[in-house]
């Protein structure tokens, strides 16, 4: 009773520093505490508040927490009264084993102002654990010569409380042979055994039952029992004996599962079965056994598990080595682990924000977080790193605390989203690390104006568009986001030949999609001019404007118009005249036309629709000229009708037709006599089927006879024409006015065939030179004809053949550019590139359009000596005195060649009897003269 209360005094001395200890602590910064395990949930620790010197109700306010590492939170502030109270019920035992003391640490942390104040808290032990032994029956052997005062182990106690709680001491059963005696040592358990006080003697009694009752210090005391059962052996003189009694060895942590750790030998002097040692491992906890292994026989100690420093760094091992009779004795084994450089550096990130303004001015606390590493010694140093490109940097803190700060200020529409890795490395060899993503959103102001993708925009709309028809997509880029990012979209009021430009095109004032409400014409006018303004919904709002040009395009809705020739007004028929003598390459006639449509969609192409005699003519693709295609024959019809096709390159294209009736005769007498007989024309398909159903039904009959017959019509048929052309000379016969021209438009047409013309009254010969034919424009080519026949030219003449030389045709002039003299305008004094180029916008065709629709209105008006009045033959314009080359339209623009660049011109030289400049034709002289 007495040693209990020397006990209660002694711990009642404890309390009494350890409370003055707490004082101490706090003066210094440091707050301790000292609580006895097993208290209840929510039992007082101590006055935060007061130790903090704030007041109860200031706790939340300053967002005052507890904030610990790696374990769970044992205790919490109690936030009506300020007083740390227990989370739980603490088991000291389980908190800290069975050191000496018990010592709970962590931190304070006042938010608010990023303070952070160390508490440490003693837990105290109280007498809650019974002494307890490894089993609870105990067998001993023992030699019955075993001599007096020989001592037997027995097992280990366990008492997981300490100081005066441990255990104290151990009671045996009455007995007579035995007694108990405890082995103790400085800062190790006890260890009883079993003192033989007198000798045994098995044939009296060979088993002796004890109970070993072990007690602790304890108020009130605990006990434990176990049950020892003594054998008496046969006599064996040896026992086992280890060549060391204490065995030590150092190993790293990182020791592979199965390595051999040390081996332990013990020696017998005896002889037999009584020499056999086996090991064994005594006074071994579950825990050590899961992690070393004993060879029976060898004595070898290997590991069977990992080996981990942070969990222990040494283990005590107990040996035994027994004989087969039971003699044994016992070695004890130290095994030191040692650190490696295993375990990584941990963060803990206690507070934070993961949301800052990109206004935020530096040194903006971001997060606090904590840096910490399980290993010891430099393999625990450890060191704290983000990378310097990122506009934030590291403050250290007390503790291995750490706060991440702005160093400058952020901009969202640049960097939005930072991901901020934290590298924490230690110092062992080799360094172990560690990277924390720390996700940090920047959040916008308003700081910058929608941006249109360019600085202007031109778009371009075909004509005849369908109203309400979107036209154009304007986009724009604010950097910000949200309401900041929203724009809205308007256009500028403006008039456009007075009417309101909303009249015409609106914009969707969410998307920027611009609609046309009218159907544009290109003819009306060509661009429209707006301005469209952006405006952000953010506070203030800020906008930017940009100009659109809206250009209309020009579309093929309108057909070729056919200029010349133009149709008659006074139900006459118009014709053209070719002799019979024309080479192949005459030119017949040209057909001029226009398109008032621009560009491609006016670029012309001609072709021959359909002839009376195919082959006959061909009609140049790109000018409009109709020449013959081959050498006019007797048999051909006199009368000859063209249908000729005009067509544009728009898509789809358009096209016009005309009607051409060409007269084919050699004289004048010939054409006023086959005139009066002329009917309107028929189908040439039918008079040619006809004689060839004649031919067929007289060649069954007679093949032979009917060849004579058909070669002696034709061979007199021509004496007959010859003979009525030379000895016509009276007068022509009476013919109506329509179907042939004047005296008038003779003479021209005699102007304009002719360069020179002799003849005399009354003779019998002429001499006419005509120009040589132009082919450059031509889709054929001729061949060069050596003889040409005479024109009729006046009824009171004499017909006569004159041989002449004639220059024979050079090949087609690749440069076909009108020279300066010869482009449309007023007597060719227009200025422009002498090269004659195309059109390079839609304005330079238009107004070569005026030059073309002017100069043929001047070449159709009534002033013209031939074509222009009432019963004539439609000769063409071109063919007059007035009509010079001035007169001409250039088709540049009507000529359109697939995948060629090349300027076009026309070889006017030739129509002079020239070779082109730098031509490589040859020309060729005959000195034959023919007479028919």
């Amino acid at each position: 009773m007495a040693a209990l209360q020397r006990r209660r005094h002694r711990s009642g001395l404890v309390l009494f520093f350890t409370f003055l200890e707490t004082l101490w602590g706090a003066r210094v910064g440091q707050m301790r505490y000292s609580i006895p395990e097993e208290l209840e949930k929510g039992s007082f620790v101590g006055n935060i508040t007061k130790d903090l010197g704030l007041e109860p109700w200031e706790l939340a306010e300053y967002g005052v927490r507890i904030v610990s590492r790696g374990r769970t939170q044992l205790f919490t502030l109690n936030q009506r009264s300020g007083s740390l109270i227990t989370a739980g019920r603490i088991d000291r035992e389980e908190l800290c084993a069975q050191s000496e003391r018990c010592l709970v640490n962590f931190n304070i942390l006042v938010e608010d102002k990023m303070n952070l104040y160390p508490v440490e808290v003693e837990i105290m032990d109280i007498n809650d654990n019974t002494p307890q032994f490894l089993t609870e029956k105990l067998e001993v052997k023992i030699l019955e010569n075993a001599p007096t005062s020989s001592r037997f182990p027995i097992m280990e106690v366990y008492d997981l409380d300490v100081g005066m709680n441990s255990l104290q001491g151990f009671k045996l059963s009455l007995n007579s042979h035995f007694s108990v005696d405890v082995q103790s040592e400085a800062n190790r358990p006890m260890y009883p055994e079993l003192v033989l006080e007198h000798s045994l003697d098995r044939e009296r009694e060979a088993v002796h039952h004890l109970v070993l009752t072990a007690m602790d210090g304890g108020d009130p005391v605990r006990t434990g029992v176990t049950r020892i059962q003594v054998t008496v052996l046969d006599a064996n003189d040896n026992a086992p004996v280890f060549t060391k009694p204490v065995y030590r060895v150092s190993v790293p942590e990182n020791l592979p599962v199965g390595t051999p750790v040390l081996s332990v030998n013990a020696t017998d002097q005896d002889e037999g079965i009584h020499a056999e040692v086996t090991y064994s491992f005594v006074k071994i906890t579950k825990k050590i056994s899961q992690i070393f292994h004993l060879n029976a026989l060898t004595g070898e100690i290997s590991t069977s598990g990992e080996l981990d420093y942070e969990d222990s760094s040494s283990y005590e091992l107990d040996v035994e080595a027994r004989d087969r009779p039971g003699l044994r004795d016992r070695a004890k084994v130290f095994i030191t682990i040692l650190d490696v450089n295993d375990n990584a550096p941990e963060v803990v990130v206690t507070s934070g924000s993961r949301t800052i303004a990109e206004n935020a001015p530096p040194g903006t606390v971001i997060a606090l977080f904590q840096v910490h590493d399980r290993d010891t010694g430099m393999n625990g140093l450890v060191t704290c790193s983000i990378s310097r490109s990122l506009p934030f940097e590291l403050e250290k803190s007390v503790d291995n605390y750490y706060r991440l700060v702005t160093n400058t200020v952020l901009d969202r529409e640049q960097v939005s989203l930072y991901n901020i890795t934290v590298t924490t490395t230690d110092k062992g060899t080799p360094p172990l690390s560690t990277e924390t993503l720390i996700i940090l959103n920047v959040a916008d102001t308003n700081d910058n104006p929608p941006a249109f993708s360019h600085p202007s925009y031109s778009v371009y709309i075909p004509e005849n568009n369908p109203r309400g028809a979107s036209i154009f997509l304007v986009t724009t880029h604010d950097p910000d986001s949200n309401e900041n990012a929203q724009v809205t979209y308007s256009l500028a009021e403006d008039t456009i030949q007075g009417a309101l430009l909303s009249s015409y095109v609106s914009i969707n004032s969410d998307t920027g999609v611009l609609y046309a409400l009218r159907s544009f014409d290109y003819e009306q006018f060509q661009n429209l001019q707006l301005r469209v303004t952006a405006c952000d919904s953010g506070d203030p709002p800020l906008s930017s404007n940009v100009s659109l040009s809206l250009f209309i395009l020009d579309q093929n809705d309108n057909a070729p118009e056919i200029l010349y020739p133009a149709l008659p007004t006074d139900d006459s028929t118009g014709m053209e005249l070719a002799p019979r003598s024309a080479e192949p390459g005459y030119l017949v006639t040209k057909v001029v036309a226009v398109d008032r449509d621009s560009g491609q969609n006016a670029w012309l192409t001609y072709r021959l629709l359909k002839a009376s005699e195919p082959g006959l003519f061909a009609v140049g693709a790109h000018t409009g000229e109709v020449r013959t295609a081959r050498a006019l024959q007797d048999r051909d019809a006199l009368k000859q009708s063209l249908v000729v096709a005009v067509q544009d390159h728009g898509q789809p294209p358009l096209s016009a037709t005309v009607t051409l009736t060409v007269a084919v005769a050699d004289s004048i007498p010939e054409v006023l006599a086959d005139l009066s007989s002329l009917e309107s024309p028929g189908n040439p398909t039918d008079s040619g089927l006809t004689l060839y159903l004649v031919v067929a039904v007289a060649a069954v009959s007679c093949v032979f006879l009917a060849f004579v017959i058909v070669l002696l019509a034709l061979r007199l048929r021509h004496w007959h024409r010859k003979r009525l052309l030379q000895t016509s000379g009276g007068g022509l016969p009476s013919l109506p006015a329509s179907h042939f021209v004047g005296v008038d438009g003779v003479r021209a047409f005699l102007q304009t065939y002719s360069h020179e013309v002799s003849f005399t009254a009354d003779s019998g010969k002429s001499h006419i030179i005509f120009p040589q034919p132009n082919y450059a424009d031509t889709l054929i080519s001729a061949e060069s004809c050596g003889k040409s026949e005479p024109l009729l030219i006046q009824e009171d003449i004499g017909f006569c053949k004159e041989e002449d030389s004639f220059v024979q045709q050079a090949p087609p002039n690749t440069d076909w550019r009108f020279s300066q003299a010869q482009r449309p305008g007023t007597s060719g004094s227009q200025n422009g590139d002498e090269t004659g180029t195309w059109p390079n916008n839609q304005f330079d065709t238009e107004m070569l359009q005026a030059m073309i629709l002017a100069s043929a209105s001047e070449a159709a008006d009534g002033s013209s000596t031939l074509g222009g009045g009432a019963g004539t033959m439609g000769l063409s314009a071109r063919y007059g005195p007035q009509f010079t080359l001035q007169h001409v339209p250039d088709y540049r623009q009507n000529v359109y060649i697939p995948g060629s660049n090349a300027t076009l011109t026309n070889a006017a030289g030739k129509r002079d009897g020239k070779a082109p400049a730098g031509g490589n034709g040859n020309k060729k002289k005959s000195g034959k003269k023919e007479k028919k």
